[in-house]
């Protein structure tokens, strides 16, 4: 495999260490921000909605959010709060993504969701 293909797979899996090593690059710089790690994270996440990000990148911010001590409902509330920002229809597709980092399968809910 070229070193650009193999460069190419990581980025999309987010490999922080391929990700870390490109020049300027450092996802767990807290101290730059003056933020503590978990308002870093929800920040961070935040924002790639807001961007309309990448949905691996949801996943992976999402999960650094509660390592660094987010609660899930932290996690939703900062959906919820970027949504008059972004826009609406990001929030919603971000949405699967950031719920199965905080642990619910929404397509499994939905499979067994009987309407009430």
């Amino acid at each position: 495999m070229a070193r650009y293909e193999e460069r190419l797979r990581r980025l999309v899996l987010h490999d922080e260490r391929c990700i870390q090593s490109m020049p300027g690059i450092h996802l767990s710089d807290n101290d730059a921000a003056g933020l503590d790690p978990k308002i870093q994270a929800l920040v961070r996440l935040g924002g790639m909605v807001a961007m309309g990000t990448a949905s691996v990148s949801y996943h992976w911010e999402a999960e650094a959010a509660l390592d660094a001590g987010a609660t899930a409902e932290e996690v939703v509330g900062t959906l919820i709060a970027v949504a008059p920002i972004s826009g609406l229809p990001r929030v919603v597709s971000a949405t699967p993504e950031v719920a199965l980092a905080i642990g619910y399968d929404i397509d499994q809910a939905f499979q067994t969701f009987t309407g009430d």
